[in-house]
């Protein structure tokens, strides 16, 4: 569980020191020209969501939680905003992304000799590749952004496999 846990901080803190390295105040594009949103999201993972803005449509996006693919579980992805509605409110972004899982997690699909689910030891770190796909609505003179998001997952260690993420959250900017 310590292990874990020291993993989980070094990816974190290396996500934040990168992150922050390459966003500049020009490029701040959130909600009321923030770089840096925090909030939550639910379903999977259930926790915490923050988003760093790196240009005018392009940001990454980083969530700790529970999930079936680990409990706790950490994705980090790297999105690119569309102008798909003609609109400065509601934008399509799609990305790919990683994810580990740590711990216990329940099922997801895969095949192996005849097999569809599999069952993760306590001990085991999952290692997925995902690509979401969402929607975010950033209302004007607000300091927030809603976001509805969805993907595949595919699991690759320690089994090959693949599963569904959905995620529905709210982050706000500082």
């Amino acid at each position: 569980m310590i292990r874990s846990v020291k993993i989980i901080f070094f990816i974190a803190s290396t996500v934040v020191i990168f992150s922050t390295a390459v966003i500049s105040p020009a490029s701040a594009q959130g909600p009321r020209g923030s770089s840096f949103g925090f909030g939550i999201v639910l379903v999977e993972p259930l926790g915490g969501t923050v988003k760093f803005w790196t240009a005018s449509d392009q940001a990454f996006v980083g969530s700790i939680g529970g999930s079936y693919f680990g409990n706790p579980r950490l994705n980090v992805d790297y999105i690119w905003h569309f102008d798909a509605f003609n609109s400065q409110i509601v934008k399509l972004y799609a990305g790919p992304g990683l994810s580990l899982g740590f711990g216990q997690g329940s099922y997801y699909w895969y095949y192996r000799r005849g097999d569809y689910f599999y069952v993760r030891d306590p001990g085991s770190t999952g290692i997925g590749i995902r690509v979401m796909l969402g929607l975010n609505i950033i209302p004007r003179r607000t300091p927030m952004e809603l976001f509805i998001e969805a993907g595949p997952l595919i699991g690759v260690s320690p089994a090959f496999g693949s599963a569904f993420d959905f995620g529905l959250g709210v982050r706000f900017y500082p």
